[in-house]
């Protein structure tokens, strides 16, 4: 198909929609939604709202993007898996282009698998707790003289929102970096 003076047509667009292009759309869909949660969306919906309904926002958002970036990035692997044979034969070795391709996109689906089953119920769980022991103090979280309850609480708040950016942040990295490969290479297989 050349795209110098190409007419469009039905035929022309049915030719659009195979696995390669939908990949690029996956892609797409996975690093635009990750760069908007981790860089936009909370930072807007923090200064916009209450911190308790920005709590109850991030709590709600928060296991849909997980889900989504599970299922993408699971989808994206298992093609890349597929259209690139090596993997397998090589998963051990890193430093094999197509093999880093696939550990950049299971960095995602274990980071955010890690974020939806694991730290993000331990977030949610402490947030709450913390939020019922402000009713219960009269204080806020972070005012003068809280208890050491509430001290504890917040420790445990700031390691479990931590270690969840951080796996956040790791997912969004190797997106870029599997981004600027297909940008570069594209999604030659064999």
């Amino acid at each position: 198909m050349s795209t110098r003076n190409q007419v469009i047509n039905f035929q022309t667009l049915r030719t659009l929609v195979n696995v390669d292009g939908l990949y690029l759309l996956g892609y797409a869909w996975l690093f635009g939604m990750s760069l908007w949660i981790t860089f936009f969306g909370g930072v807007i919906a923090f200064r916009a709202l209450p911190r308790h309904q920005f709590g109850a926002l991030q709590h709600k958002v928060f296991p849909i993007y997980f889900v989504q970036s599970i299922l993408l990035s699971g989808g994206l692997l298992t093609f890349w898996v597929f259209k690139h044979p090596d993997v397998t034969t090589h998963a051990l070795k890193p430093w094999y282009a197509d093999v880093a391709q696939a550990y950049a996109l299971g960095t995602v689906l274990v980071g955010q698998g890690l974020n939806y089953f694991v730290v993000g119920p331990m977030t949610s769980k402490i947030m709450f707790k913390r939020q019922k022991q402000e009713k219960e103090e009269g204080k806020a979280y972070n005012d003068a003289g809280v208890s050491a309850e509430m001290k504890a609480l917040n420790r445990q708040f700031g390691s479990l929102h931590g270690i969840s950016s951080l796996f956040n942040l790791g997912s969004v990295i190797a997106l870029g970096i599997h981004g600027l490969w297909i940008g570069n290479v594209g999604l030659k297989g064999y």
